[in-house]
């Protein structure tokens, strides 16, 4: 279904459900319609089914579910509101979202949901089950005629063309891998560069043989093998070189080596392209079983035709080099990621440009349009400047020259055009740019861009039904070898001709960083680069060559740079100097094709030095949304920069780290093994052994001891020689340190070298959390438990304090700006803390506030089994804690102003950033 005709179903849907739903009597025929008339499905019937049971305490039925595509549906009447609890059989109150969860979690994991979605029959709520704790996705009956692409999820399974596509190249790499360590062991010096080097060269002109010959390059399929497997293995070495030189020779000088030219050898035709070189490479000796490997496993057993330069080309790469790949930091790129940074950039656009010109009615004007459009994607000119094994510049390439496909298809459809060699295909690899450090990723990136070539011909040729010359390849020098940090990149295309810069540079946090790394941070980004990801670097080089131009940008991040101190380091220079930002993917797993994959919380930001989109989008997961500003922590607000600050803004008690022994563990004890088989020799130690609890223990209900010999007496000291062995333990250690102000602390070994131990019971805060709760668990300890320095604490913190602190206000504001280990949380007194702006309510809403923090502190009392893991498990929480927690959630939010006026955790933070600048503005 067109674009244009989907739109008009979806408009006619919206109309004819207008004012209609009965939750019983209509559900069933609302969710067949939906599927078949917008989505297309054939046989919705088959697609969705109804009513199917789960089994709680009792028997309830799940509304309707989608199994091929993991959605779960949860459908209320017209007019329900569908964040408000309803009373359920058991009692319980649950929103709609918490009775599907409730049903989902009875299912086997197979069956669980990726998406639910409540609905009413004017609004639907869209959850992310790979977003746990965020705000839904909301669309409106309404607007489904311009947002119907949001449903998408209901029915796309994923291509299964390109799946295929993925599982072949992914077994072509690690075929490759196998040939690999075959073909080394047969090299006499297996480690050096030379050896490396050559290797990697012949295995690159092996896969294209292979490749070649299937695809029917070579002008025969399974020329390469036929020829080959006619020598025996003593003779492989020689015959190769022969195919080789001959495959790097023009026909009419072929002359030269006529003694060469036996007819099968004669047969293959001039490659070009500097592929076959004649360079001085190493082959080595052939056994048996690489002759096996070729001509069976990878020549007879194996289509290179099906696979996905794409996709190859970063397999063949890492499983070649995966130490090499791990240790720059650089991880590989699905297609669909690919496409999350270029179809925003331009891909989208140039789509709808297209959309828009096969509309046309006019066959002269769609012609001459057509004829501009093809034009205009010859001009387009795109640089990567980490570019790996190419990946990102092939699929572009592919996605291009598919645009262009489409174009010749509509000329010869129209009959307006007539094909000659040489005019039909005007897109080229020679548009593509790129910068990459590892010599033999730059020729895996030019042999994919060769591949992708191939094949798009072939689909080129499938259209105009003639046949195009592939060979000899172009020569392709575009790929320039070298540290694009250390670069100047307009010799390697200039700035004027460029059009877009694209990637996926490394991603490299400050204390993993080489030497020659932190060089290169330094040499970029100065004294702002300090403790920011390498990845930095190509922000701001890539802004350095954007400004006073129209080149738009967009690269992979890890999440880092838009979160915690790091936003104000890079990002305030890049926006004083023009940066907009256009689009942004808000965090997301960004996962490998390789067999040793690379999961890393990853984001993605579109910017230029202009004001370049009309409309700015934010995606998070597969939503999105257009909005009017993207900040540089990927929210809809102002642009604001939230910096390190040492006491609170607002009138706030004063947030501490927990206290650090610093003693080589000899004041600490593992666990309560350890401790009683002290105790057993040195029972007098007990009044000094306290609980030193710290975020791991006190989420997961955990215990923990320290020895605190604060104000200890001498004489008491004398008389427990097994604490004066662990006293003596602590004084070596410090000793031993290579800081002096360690050092010195070895003259009060009893002490803690950071002793921030609060005199009064106090709240704790972890520092880090896992990212899959809604709220970070904080709660109220003894002043007795010493408080880790893993963990803050707030001395004296009163119930309205809790109630703001543990509230979803606070805790959107912590997502926001807090750093992140991993993808968890890391909350911190400087940034998150001391920066948070807190509301001035009324005696009575501060009040209210208080009754419903002692609520959550009562709801946690009826399962003193329960660790804070188990109560903030988002599927496990109690009833009564959830209920708890939503009446703070409203207190707080009323005490702000915000009840019934925000709709999401985004907007929620965009006043908070609101109000952070005039408290700052002020200050």
């Amino acid at each position: 279904m067109r674009d244009v005709e989907q739109r008009k179903a979806a408009k006619e849907f919206a109309a004819y459900w207008q004012n209609k739903g009965y939750e019983k009597g209509e559900s069933q025929k609302f969710w067949l319609s939906l599927l078949r008339d917008v989505y297309g499905v054939e046989h919705p019937e088959q697609m969705i089914s109804f009513e199917d049971q789960v089994h709680l305490d009792h028997t309830s039925f799940i509304d309707a579910m989608i199994p091929k595509t993991h959605v779960m549906i949860e459908q209320k009447a017209l007019g329900k509101n569908l964040k408000a609890a309803i009373k359920q059989s058991d009692g319980s109150l649950l929103t709609p979202f918490q009775q599907a969860k409730r049903y989902s979690a009875e299912l086997p994991y197979s069956q669980r949901p990726r998406w639910i979605v409540t609905c009413n029959f004017s609004t639907f709520h869209i959850y992310d089950m790979e977003q746990p704790g965020g705000e839904p996705e909301e669309i409106q009956l309404a607007d489904l005629e311009k947002e119907y692409y949001r449903l998408n999820f209901l029915v796309d399974s994923g291509n299964e063309h390109l799946k295929k596509e993925m599982e072949v190249s992914i077994q072509a790499g690690e075929l490759v891998g196998v040939l690999y360590d075959a073909l080394l062991e047969q090299y006499a010096d297996k480690t050096s560069d030379a050896s490396l080097k050559s290797l990697n060269m012949l295995c690159v002109r092996l896969v294209f043989c292979l490749y070649a010959e299937d695809a029917g390059i070579f002008g025969k399929k399974g020329m390469f093998h036929d020829y080959m497997r006619q020598f025996p293995t003593k003779e492989w070495h020689k015959h190769l070189i022969e195919l080789f030189r001959v495959l790097d020779t023009k026909e009419e000088e072929r002359y030269k080596i006529d003694k060469y030219m036996e007819d099968d050898l004669a047969a293959f035709p001039y490659v070009n392209g500097g592929l076959f070189a004649d360079e001085e490479i190493e082959v080595p000796r052939f056994t048996d079983e690489i002759v096996d490997l070729i001509l069976n496993r990878s020549s007879e057993d194996f289509d290179w035709s099906q696979i996905s330069p794409t996709i190859f080309g970063a397999v063949f790469e890492s499983t070649l080099n995966p130490e090499t790949r791990r240790s720059g930091g650089m991880h590989y790129t699905s297609i669909e990621n690919i496409h999350k940074v270029i179809d925003p950039l331009f891909l989208n656009e140039l789509k709808e440009e297209l959309a828009e010109i096969k509309e046309l009615k006019t066959i002269k004007t769609k012609k001459e349009k057509l004829e501009r459009f093809q034009q205009k994607l010859a001009s387009l000119t795109f640089l990567d400047p980490a570019c790996g094994s190419g990946n990102f510049l092939t699929e572009t390439y592919i996605s291009l020259r598919r645009l262009e496909n489409e174009v010749i298809e509509l000329l010869q459809g129209d009959g307006q055009i007539q094909f000659g060699f040489g005019d039909v295909i005007r897109v080229g690899i020679n548009q593509f740019y790129g910068i990459e450090i590892n010599d033999f990723a730059v020729k895996v990136a030019m042999t994919s861009l060769w591949i992708a070539e191939s094949q798009m011909m072939k689909e080129t040729e499938d259209i105009i039904h003639m046949s195009l010359n592939f060979l000899p390849l172009k020569s392709y020098t575009n790929v320039v070898e070298g540290n694009a940090l250390q670069m100047d990149w307009n010799n390697v295309v200039p700035r004027q001709r460029l059009s877009y810069i694209m990637g996926n540079p490394p991603f490299i946090g400050y204390s993993y960083q080489t030497a020659e790394q932190k060089e290169d941070i330094s040499r970029v980004l100065g004294d702002m680069g300090k403790n920011l990801d390498y990845v930095s670097c190509w922000y701001r080089l890539s802004v350095d060559f954007m400004t006073g131009t129209k080149i738009e940008a967009a690269l992979v991040s890890t999440n880092s740079i838009c979160q915690g101190e790091q936003v104000a380091s890079l990002w305030e220079p890049l926006f004083t100097q023009g940066v907009n930002i256009n689009f942004a993917h808000r965090t997301f797993r960004w996962d490998s094709e390789a067999s040793i994959k690379a999961h890393v919380h990853c984001i993605i930001v579109g910017f230029s030095c202009y004001d370049s989109k009309e409309k700015k989008v934010i995606y998070d997961g597969d939503t999105y949304k257009i909005v009017n500003n993207i900040n540089a922590y990927l929210v809809d607000a102002d642009n604001v920069f939230v910096e390190s600050r040492k006491r609170p803004l607002c009138n706030t008690p004063e947030m501490s780290k927990g206290s650090s022994p610093t003693d080589g563990g000899n004041l600490l004890f593992k666990n309560e093994t350890e401790l009683n088989e002290f105790l057993e020799r040195e029972p007098k130690a007990k009044p000094y052994i306290r609980d030193y609890i710290g975020a791991e223990e006190y989420i997961n209900n955990k215990r923990r001891w320290c020895l605190w010999l604060k104000g200890v007496e001498p004489s008491q000291l004398r008389a427990m020689p097994e604490v004066k062995n662990r006293i003596q333990e602590v004084e070596k250690f410090r000793l031993a340190s290579s800081k002096a102000a360690t050092r010195k602390w070895a003259s009060y070994p009893t002490l803690f070298i950071e002793d921030r131990q609060p005199d009064s019971d106090y709240l704790m805060i972890p520092r880090v959390s896992s990212e899959r709760r809604r709220y970070i668990p904080i709660g109220y300890l003894n002043k007795e438990v010493i408080c880790s320095d893993s963990s803050i604490y707030l001395p004296d913190a009163s119930l309205y304090t809790f109630g703001v602190i543990i509230s979803n206000v606070h805790m959107a504001w912590m997502r926001t700006v807090c750093g992140r280990l991993k993808s968890d949380y890391r909350y911190s007194n400087s940034i998150v803390y001391n920066n948070f702006p807190w509301p001035e309510p009324t005696e009575e809403q501060k009040q209210r506030i208080e009754q419903t923090a002692q609520a959550i502190l009562d709801a946690r009392a009826l399962y003193p089994d329960c660790s804070l893991a188990d109560l903030y498990d988002e599927l496990a929480m109690p009833p009564e804690l959830r209920r708890a927690h939503q009446a703070n959630d409203k207190a707080v939010m009323q005490a702000y102003g915000f009840w019934g006026k925000l709709n999401s955790e985004t907007e929620c933070v965009a006043e908070l950033m609101k109000m952070y600048q005039i408290l700052t503005d002020n200050a």
